[in-house]
């Protein structure tokens, strides 16, 4: 099977697989035990002033906990939602614990959100961390899973 498509918005290599989770201490200890991994600290992300979070074109007090699980090459996140409106706690609400995203490192963060904005895929909440910063992108309906954008510095 040939492979050498040209990498449509940038990246075709997952690097994160996101669950949306209630409880991110039980759901920790639960993959930890599973994996048979010690339990891994969580933080918290940065507040909006910090990570100049905005959730569907608006600033956000939107925050998470986050917990990770390096597996090879990709990570799984385990992120409890807290404060704020994000996408986060509206997947919590409308679909309860689950696959939230799927992650890809790409570079020029602006045009590959335009891209996928084209293909009808639109940005629904964006924000900075330490190093870098992310988008997700509302791709569900054509998917089945939302897409998180990460562009480290």
């Amino acid at each position: 099977m040939a492979t050498d498509y040209p990498e449509a918005f940038g990246s075709r290599v997952v690097c994160q697989i996101g669950l949306v989770v209630r409880d991110i201490e039980k759901s920790a200890k639960a993959y930890a035990d599973l994996f048979g991994v010690d339990v891994p600290d969580w933080s918290l992300t940065g507040p909006e002033e910090k990570a100049h979070t905005r959730y569907r074109g608006q600033s956000t007090e939107g925050r998470a906990k986050l917990a990770f699980f390096q597996l090879g090459e990709v990570s799984l996140e385990l992120i409890e939602p807290v404060g704020g409106p994000s996408t986060w706690q509206e997947f919590l609400e409308t679909k309860g614990e689950g696959v939230h995203h799927m992650a890809f490192h790409i570079e020029d963060m602006d045009e590959q959100v335009a891209i996928l904005e084209k293909k009808g895929m639109p940005l629904v909440q964006r924000g900075e961390y330490t190093g870098g910063c992310y988008s997700y992108i509302n791709s569900a309906s054509q998917l089945g899973v939302i897409l998180e954008l990460l562009e480290n510095q």
